[in-house]
């Protein structure tokens, strides 16, 4: 890949300079720190200044305010215990089938009966097993068992040593679908499923049936309230998750602390609330290297998207080191005062000098660059952190937006009023807008309606009269200057008027032609006029040398050599360069005298040295200087001024004949390759010559022949003979 070098590096660096220029501009102006906004000031210290409220904000809890409300939130959660119907059951069951198996091995002798046991996981003695054996005893231990599982298991029991361990009073029981609450001593435990089974005990009078009954109680003992820890610990992580962290709202307006107060630990406690909000919202940056690096790297990759289109789809500003100069001025120009704005009235975007940037650079580029460079402005300024709670994005588009687009023409002063109307227009339905989707009283639209419409007034005087500095620093000619130009009065066509009247005539006449070809296809009509009435301005110096000045029958070419000739005709066009830059005439202007003739050759006087005394010795000589039209307006006067004067030599004109005339001379100056550097496609040749053919057709028309009996003048008319 091949470098660029040096020079072009420095080319592009120059203009892209620009770029880091405006983003340190915007960082500086606007208020980025939420310490701008909210200064944090220890309890105690003083206040320098009063702050006060820009939004509704809360004042959150401390953290240990939050976990402390957490806490006892969680502890009101009231644990859940589930019945379990299976575990009574299984206990039901197995007991049955325990004294079942009994009953089956008491006649087999005491060892049928521990065996039976022992499948059953009871280790019984032979005393226990004969006990056992005897059916009287067998039926009233199994049934003071069954009544001891309904009174308890049947009701809920818990396990050894769950309860003891149990923080609440209260207790969730859940059977089945439904919940109740009980309190916690009205739940069996364990200890008391045991003094239940006392007061049921069969045969407390035995000694071998009382341990047997123990040994039977524990043996097919089964919780059936069995705590649901993982559910109950869920419920609780939910109440701790739902405390509220808010404190207390402060409401936009508020006073947070005046100045020269002693700040209170609830002052500080509101400053550090709003200094978090601020950052949480984006509405402020931090002093942080982050913090600064963040938004120029962000301001600066925006305000690169008009660099890119500049370089890429306007390069004919690009070049121009004044121009990208002039719009780096405004953009920053435009940033510093937004950031004004946002330091004294952050509340109303809509007094930022959006469309004064938006009309100067309508009159001195296009109404598409305008747009494109509001559009980045509108959102460079809507990112500013002061800006997040007001719509300034919004308002700024629509101020640009409808600046670009309202000077369309600026001609006259009074071109200036129709885009006051619109931005003042724009502004108000923008306010309206926001009003009905927002809420706003009527007061605050016809508020924001109003400063809208005196921004857009101040714009337009700012334009007025700024319009002719930033001329002069870019080289940019505006319609006000060419109409400037354009006034017979100025002294360069007051001169030409009377020192060179025919050439005077031929340049209006040439000027009709140009105008109405460039409105045509699109090019500036204004330009080319203006650059009509000057193209021979150098003609002043020698005007009885150029046929269209002189009296019939007397040109002094005659007398002259054909050389001599050949470059007094030439020297009209550095004549008219030296009077052009005396008089300060724009480049644009000045470009008509020289382009106009291209590199065209002097063909009457080339002749006629041929025709003397053979082949010039220098064909130059008899070559205009150039440079050949490189724009599509002076491209267009060289085809009218070859027109023009060729129609004054023929005679019976008509539309056929004009039209071949136009023709023939615009297919010569293409064979010629005089336009090759014109950015004028075929496609505008034709609408050009279409164009010249419509107002030719109009200046040689027909006349009707007045009678002279009332004064007329007829085609047989001849001077009476003097007498």
């Amino acid at each position: 890949m091949k470098l660029p070098t040096q020079e072009r590096v420095r080319y592009h660096t120059a203009r892209w300079l620009w770029v880091p220029i405006m983003a340190l501009a915007a960082h500086l102006a606007f208020p980025s720190s939420a310490a701008d906004v909210a200064p944090l000031l220890e309890p105690g210290a003083r206040a320098d200044k009063e702050v006060v409220a820009p939004f509704n904000f809360v004042v959150n809890k401390s953290e240990d305010e939050l976990q402390r409300e957490a806490e006892e939130l969680a502890a009101s959660a009231k644990p859940i215990y589930e019945f379990r119907q299976h575990a009574y059951d299984s206990t039901a069951t197995t007991m049955a089938a325990f004294f079942s198996a009994v009953d089956a091995a008491a006649d087999q002798g005491p060892q049928a009966v521990i065996h039976a046991a022992d499948d059953f996981g009871v280790p019984i003695t032979p005393q226990e097993a004969a006990y056992l054996a005897k059916g009287g005893k067998r039926r009233a231990l199994q049934q003071a068992l069954q009544r001891l599982f309904d009174r308890t298991l049947a009701q809920g029991v818990t396990g050894p040593g769950v309860l003891q361990v149990e923080q609440s009073r209260e207790l969730i029981i859940r059977r089945g679908s439904t919940e109740s609450s009980v309190q916690r001593d009205q739940v069996l435990t364990f200890a008391q499923y045991l003094n239940r089974a006392k007061q049921l005990h069969p045969d407390p009078g035995s000694s071998v049936g009382d341990v047997l009954y123990i040994k039977l109680q524990r043996q097919f003992f089964r919780p059936t309230l069995i705590p649901k820890t993982l559910e109950t610990e869920r419920r609780r992580n939910e109440l701790r998750g739902s405390v509220d962290p808010s404190k207390y709202i402060v409401r936009a307006g508020d006073r947070i602390v005046a100045p020269h107060d002693v700040v209170t630990n609830e002052a500080h406690e509101r400053l550090v609330a709003l200094h978090q909000e601020l950052l949480r919202r984006g509405a402020a940056t931090t002093y942080s290297i982050r913090g600064v690096v963040g938004p120029l790297l962000r301001d600066s990759l925006l305000l690169s998207i008009f660099w890119v289109l500049l370089l890429f789809y306007r390069r004919e500003t690009y070049r121009e080191l004044r121009q990208v100069a002039l719009i780096g001025g405004l953009f920053s120009v435009l940033l510093l005062q937004a950031g004004i704005v946002a330091r004294s009235y952050p509340t109303h975007p809509e007094i930022v000098f959006m469309p004064f940037v938006a009309m100067m650079m309508t009159v001195l580029f296009n109404g598409r660059v305008s747009m494109i460079a509001a559009m980045i402005l509108a959102v460079v300024v809507g990112l500013q952190p002061v800006f997040h709670d007001v719509p300034a994005l919004f308002l700024c588009v629509v101020g640009g937006v409808t600046a670009a687009l309202s000077v369309r023409t600026l001609r006259s002063r009074s071109n200036f009023y129709a885009p006051v109307l619109i931005i003042a227009s724009g502004y108000l339905v923008g306010a309206l807008a926001l009003g009905l989707a927002s809420g706003w009283p009527i007061e605050e639209v016809a508020l924001r309606g109003l400063l809208g419409a005196v921004n857009g007034l101040v714009s337009a005087g700012l334009t007025f009269f700024l319009l002719p500095v930033a001329e002069s620093v870019t080289h940019i000619t505006t319609d006000l200057t060419l109409l400037e130009l354009s006034d017979p009065s100025r002294p360069l066509l007051r001169r030409l008027s009377l020192e060179a009247p025919g050439t005077y005539a031929h340049s209006v006449a040439m000027a009709n032609l140009v105008e109405a070809a460039c409105n045509r296809i699109g090019a500036n009509g204004l330009l080319g006029r203006v650059g009509c009435y000057y193209h021979d301005i150098g003609k002043v110096k020698n005007p009885m040398f150029f046929v269209e000045n002189q009296i019939p029958g007397n040109n002094p070419h005659d007398r002259l050599k054909p050389l001599q000739s050949a470059q007094i005709i030439k020297a009209h066009v550095t004549d008219g360069l030296v009077l052009a830059g005396e008089a300060d005439l724009p480049d644009s202007v000045a470009a008509f005298i020289p382009e106009h003739h291209g590199t065209t050759q002097i063909t009457y006087f080339l002749d006629k040295a041929k025709k003397d005394g053979g082949t010039p010795r220098d064909p130059e000589d008899f070559v205009y200087p150039g440079p050949r039209p490189r724009s599509m307006e002076t491209a267009i006067a060289m085809i009218a001024d070859s027109v023009e004067a060729a129609l004054r030599v023929l005679d019976d004109l008509t539309p056929q004949k004009i039209e071949e005339a136009i023709d023939h001379i615009v297919r010569t100056k293409v064979n010629a390759g005089q336009l090759d550097e014109a950015p004028l496609t075929l496609q505008q040749i034709e609408q050009v010559k279409a164009a010249f053919l419509v107002v030719l057709s109009g200046m040689y028309h027909n006349r009707i022949d007045y009678p002279e009996s009332s004064g007329g003048i007829g085609a047989t008319w001849q001077p009476a003979t003097a007498r």
